[in-house]
């Protein structure tokens, strides 16, 4: 039997808070550890580490994290994936939570995220590919050409009224441009 290892992680500028969690069904789940450590991916692979360490965990183990999507975009994603660990960032508009006055911690979050990803109560961001990233970045280059070329088309125009030339059929034609 394959045994899920869900690590949840609340990820700010400033720390992360990392929460290990195994599903037990039809029990209350098995939390391992609820601590922060600063900002950076090796702290989390560090986090990992010592946990299959401190619980022996074998082949028969795997580790899967998960954060929810936010500001930090997906750095924190291609860092773990690049270095073997599965990871999924969490739509937050998608996540189960509990219902009536909501407390907010970095742990209590933590350890929310721990439970959808064990229960499966989210649905995944799409990570765009280095391909998606070309097409964005030309879309972006190509708008603010086009911005550009609005705001001089309308600098050229307010110059020659400025300097009596009007013009009163359609702008930037042939005729408008003779």
């Amino acid at each position: 039997m394959n045994r899920v290892l869900k690590i949840a992680m609340d990820v700010h500028s400033s720390n992360y808070t990392l929460c290990a969690m195994e599903p037990v069904v039809g029990a209350e789940d098995r939390v391992f550890a609820n601590i922060q450590v600063p900002p950076d991916y090796k702290n989390v692979l560090q986090f990992i580490e010592n946990l299959k360490k401190k619980l022996g965990l074998t082949d028969t183990y795997s580790v899967e994290c998960g954060y929810e999507a936010g500001c930090l975009g997906y750095s924190l994603y291609h860092q773990l994936t690049n270095a073997g660990v599965k990871c999924v960032i969490l739509a937050p508009s998608t996540m189960l939570a509990p219902q009536g006055k909501r407390v907010k911690t970095d742990a209590r979050d933590a350890n929310m995220i721990a439970q959808c990803l064990c229960y499966g109560g989210y649905l995944a961001v799409h990570v765009p590919t280095d391909k998606d990233d070309s097409v964005k970045e030309y879309l972006r280059m190509r708008d603010d050409h086009k911005l550009a070329l609005k705001k001089i088309k309308q600098q050229i125009n307010a110059f020659c009224l400025y300097h009596g030339f009007f013009y009163d059929g359609n702008k930037w034609t042939i005729k408008h441009w003779s």
